[in-house]
């Protein structure tokens, strides 16, 4: 039998999701919690890798189990255990060919920035102090739509068979003034690629790179090309589509 578990979590104080030696993950935590509840060692298979301090508000995974359980009650108590920064929404059957990673038809990404000072902003966003010219920044977001190669975003030494992703949306949205947000949905991420995205685009917005450069940046599919990856306390997983 699987199950799918539908979840969201503050990734402050964890390294990353998946599991680590002598780290604390989000997966490892679920797992904890699951092998205590179901008194057997479950292994749990994610929709994808957060990175380090990167958060999510809808994240999947999926566990198999050899006979049918509670679901409701187990998510209840998997809920009760869970530490305070993790959060299980409900958990559900799904039929053996469903996967979390493999069935996802498309994952969304958040990147917060604000540009003024914030004691209230600051751990869930980038403050920036630059001119940003969001004009120009969506002109460029808007280039992400027409390729496929992303490998100039894709972090180096990565164990990838391809660097190919269909972008669907990528753009910057204001939602009030002073505070933005950049959306990007695709098929599939390189590690580290929406930071790097960002960074780049955040260097058009400063015109420190022109519209030209951007989309030459793309075709080079090379990371030296590309600008520094930003900060992760404000990127998010928003949503995950099946």
């Amino acid at each position: 039998m699987r199950y799918f578990i539908h979840l969201s979590y503050d990734g402050t104080r964890y390294h990353g999701w998946q599991i680590q030696p002598n780290a604390v993950t989000v997966q490892g935590e679920l797992e904890r919690g699951l092998s205590l509840i179901l008194r057997r060692d479950v292994s749990i298979v994610g929709a994808g890798r957060t990175d380090t301090g990167v958060h999510a508000r809808h994240m999947a995974a999926h566990f198999d189990v050899a006979e049918p359980i509670d679901h409701q009650q187990v998510g209840y108590r998997l809920n009760r255990i869970m530490p305070p920064d993790i959060a299980v929404h409900r958990i559900e059957p799904v039929s053996d060919d469903m996967h979390a990673r493999f069935s996802a038809k498309a994952r969304t990404y958040h990147y917060y920035i604000h540009t003024h000072k914030s004691p209230f902003l600051r751990s869930y966003s980038l403050e920036t102090h630059y001119d940003l010219d969001f004009r120009l920044m969506n002109e460029a977001a808007a280039h992400l739509l027409t390729v496929s190669d992303f490998a100039a975003f894709c972090k180096a030494g990565s164990d990838v068979k391809t660097t190919v992703c269909r972008v669907t949306t990528a753009q910057w949205v204001e939602q009030r003034p002073g505070e933005w947000y950049f959306e990007i949905t695709a098929d599939r991420f390189l590690r580290n690629m929406v930071r790097a995205v960002v960074g780049t685009l955040v260097d058009v917005g400063r015109r420190r790179l022109t519209l030209d450069g951007f989309k030459a940046v793309v075709a080079s599919c090379r990371r030296t090309e590309a600008r520094e990856s930003m900060p992760p306390q404000a990127l998010f997983l928003e949503n995950v589509e099946y």
